[in-house]
């Protein structure tokens, strides 16, 4: 492609001067572009086929390219069940939601599954992130696995040579087996190409099962005591001397431009905040505003009293009457039907019940109620039973 095409001299394109801002990737910067966002010196872009310059005036959603900030790079250890992306159509969490406020917008240097946790590298220079994913620069991506089946040493190590899988070739693979439990057994795993589930494609062609993966390296950074979910930024002076001349020549890092204070999120930019969620209470009895309504139920001694409640009421006038529940409360209750007296003879069709009300403690049988009625019950033709004298 000529100067008259990209309509400028020298300068790089477009697409990855937005990159270098920290606004998005290149692919996300092409989309902008395709979506007519960016504009350069006033006229709106559709192709990222354009070279610009320093002189040049770019604006995204009609503000301004921020100055470029000096290249950071960032150590995240990712928790299982978070997406490596911005935006998710499902509406899954991303690992940018989790990230603190405070730091800039960053982009992952490559991906980590949704099931797969460990170390992300994570910075603000898109052209940086694009040279450390791609398989020429060669950094060793080390990973620990556990997983359920039998695998023997030698079949692992025919992986150095690579393997070839549904058409798709894999390049070399350092793997060796750590330990084995019962039928578990946990592995070290290195790759230095990081296709799409490249880790668990290849063992499930050897018959494994891949029940956990750990990224703990990544290149010369590691995971280390990093904990779950939390960041670190890499020095830089180590991020330079662990690049080398060769990767930052490459990338075209910048490490003398002082860091840019935090800027506010852009929903234009940055999508609408996914709503928080509230927090997990771990213990046994949940919050009361989180607990479902739950009926008073009150019990009530006598068995007429707790089915009268519960069935349902036979058709007869409406009466108020009071019960006793087993705390001794009176409890109001409303009844239906006549009231059952007793002492009347029943009616026809009625169940039979006591002709006469029991007098308190009254037992029925031979003898009496009482100890000492049955005793001296009169009916004894001899008299009381003499008494036994304790014997000291």
């Amino acid at each position: 492609m000529d100067d008259k095409e990209t309509g400028h001299k020298g300068g790089e394109r477009i697409a990855k001067v937005i990159a270098r801002a920290g606004l998005a990737s290149r692919r996300e910067a092409e989309a902008w572009i395709a979506a007519g966002r960016v504009a350069v010196n006033g006229a709106p872009i559709s192709s990222p086929a354009l070279n610009v310059t320093e002189h040049d005036r770019i604006t995204v959603d009609g503000e301004p390219l921020p100055t470029r900030e000096r290249t950071r790079l960032f150590l995240y250890n990712k928790l299982r069940g978070l997406i490596t992306t911005h935006s998710d159509p499902q509406g899954r969490p991303t690992i940018f939601q989790r990230l603190p406020k405070d730091l800039p917008r960053l982009i992952s240097v490559g991906r980590l599954d949704f099931n797969t946790e460990g170390l992300l590298l994570l910075t603000n220079d898109g052209a940086l992130a694009r040279v450390l994913e791609l398989p020429t620069t060669g950094w060793l991506r080390r990973y620990r696995v556990r997983a359920h089946g039998t695998v023997t040493q030698a079949q692992l190590d025919a992986l150095h040579e690579g393997v070839t899988i549904s058409g798709i070739h894999y390049g070399a693979i350092e793997a060796s087996i750590e330990r084995v439990q019962g039928s578990n057994l946990w592995l070290s795993f290195g790759i230095r190409e990081g296709k799409n589930r490249e880790v668990r494609t290849v063992l499930g062609h050897l018959g494994l099962d891949v029940t956990r993966l750990i990224r703990v390296s990544f290149g010369p950074f590691q995971l280390a005591e990093l904990a779950e979910g939390q960041v670190e930024e890499v020095k830089t002076r180590v991020l330079r001397e662990q690049l080398g001349t060769k990767l930052v020549a490459l990338s075209g890092a910048d490490f003398s431009a002082p860091p840019r204070p935090p800027r506010p999120a852009s929903a234009k930019r940055d999508g609408p905040e996914a709503p928080q969620k509230k927090p997990v209470h771990h213990a046994w009895r949940p919050r009361e505003e989180e607990r479902p309504g739950k009926k008073l139920r009150r019990k009530y001694h006598g068995a007429d009293a707790v089915v009268e409640i519960r069935r349902q009421p036979p058709a007869g006038v409406a009466r108020k009457d009071k019960l006793t529940d087993r705390k001794g409360r009176i409890v109001s209750v409303e009844r239906h039907g006549e009231a059952k007296r007793y002492g009347e003879k029943p009616r026809d069709g009625e169940k039979r019940g006591r002709e006469e009300p029991r007098k308190p403690f009254e037992k029925r049988g031979r003898g009496g109620n009482t100890r000492n009625q049955r005793r001296h019950s009169p009916d004894r033709s001899a008299g009381p039973r003499p008494r036994n004298p304790r014997r000291r």
